[in-house]
């Protein structure tokens, strides 16, 4: 599938310097990897997220989470908002598939550290999910074990966007939607440092459509002779990579600037809406052995966070956009047809 961005056809959101790929995949020692499953009924899949190239579980990372509403079956967000760090790869999926890639994940990483559950503690598995029931046959419980392993060897910093992996089944304002990244680059105390957005989209209405400013949603539904798209009863999951030094109090501030990105595509949360964002920084590792009483890490200035917002909001849109962009028209279970963002514009 050729993913041709936002960007290429002339949009092009904030005024921000993207990354060289213009994708979560900037920061460095990020990867993505998806397994799609798309055949007949069957259009589901998995996305993992690993955040560095290391062991996880031994060299957490500071991270945060925030739940905009909370519609929604993820895992592992009590621990994250506890502790403030993430151990394990991220892995996305559909709603009913959640509990095959928790146990999944866990098997991982049973196998990868010897010690978990033995001479240590347990481990805290992060699954993120969308309900891709419109498009995919999701009562089929499909996603199998391993299916979980393959998109975590599967990760790479090259990775598809639209409807692959997690983002398969999923819809976005009426079209077809899935995963989408982008990022943004920052200069700090004359160090370029870069923020990563990627979502699994799967929220809004067609007619609150918004593109780059324009409302295009009721002209875009007049277009396909819709009146009334579907109801808005979707979810987003945001993953939020960064290199720049924070704490987990300063990350979760950051996060939540991805609601004004998702607002500004048109989205107003509705009430079955699963909207859940999880962030990390990769700049201090904090060691699950670490033997010291007391440790150093380095953060920003407080003062210095509002171009950290902003880079935050314009990825976000965009990572929409992207996953809109770089989907393709399918068929719901119905046989009705799922219009793709590029066969309209």
């Amino acid at each position: 599938m050729e993913n041709k961005k936002i960007r290429e056809y002339g949009i092009n959101i904030g005024n921000i310097k993207t990354g060289k790929n213009n994708s979560i995949t900037d920061i460095r020692g990020v990867s993505v990897g998806h397994v799609t499953l798309d055949e007949d009924n069957i259009k589901t899949g998995v996305t993992a997220i690993l955040p560095h190239e290391g062991n996880v579980f031994r060299e957490k990372l500071i991270a945060a989470c925030h739940v905009i509403n909370g519609f929604g079956k993820s895992t592992g967000l009590i621990q994250i908002e506890e502790l403030g760090t993430i151990e394990t790869p991220i892995i996305l999926t559909n709603t009913l598939s959640v509990g095959t890639a928790y146990e999944s994940l866990v098997r991982y990483m049973l196998t990868n550290n010897r010690d978990i559950g033995d001479t240590t503690g347990t481990v805290n598995p992060i699954i993120c999910e969308c309900n891709d029931g419109d498009i995919n046959d999701i009562r089929g419980l499909y996603i199998k074990e391993e299916h979980i392993y393959k998109a975590i060897n599967n990760a790479s910093e090259e990775f598809e966007e639209g409807n692959v992996g997690a983002g398969t089944g999923m819809i976005c304002h009426g079209l077809k939607g899935g995963i989408g990244s982008s990022s943004r680059v920052l200069e700090l105390d004359g160090v370029e440092y870069g923020i990563g957005i990627l979502v699994l989209s799967n929220f809004g209405k067609l007619e609150d459509f918004i593109l780059n400013g324009e409302q295009i949603g009721i002209r875009l539904s007049k277009k396909i002779k819709v009146e009334n798209s579907r109801d808005e009863k979707g979810s987003i999951i945001a993953i939020l990579a960064t290199d720049i030094p924070l704490s987990s109090r300063q990350l979760k501030r950051i996060i939540k600037r991805t609601y004004p990105g998702i607002s500004r595509t048109g989205s107003y949360t509705g009430n079955c809406s699963g909207e859940v964002i999880i962030g990390f920084s990769t700049a201090n590792k904090i060691s699950h052995y670490e033997e010291k009483d007391t440790i150093e890490i380095k953060i920003i200035n407080e003062n210095k966070l509002d171009a950290i917002f902003k880079a935050t909001v314009e990825a976000t849109e965009e990572a929409i956009l992207n996953s809109m962009i770089c989907s393709t028209s399918t068929v719901d279970r119905q046989g009705n047809k799922v219009f793709c963002l590029m066969e309209l514009i």
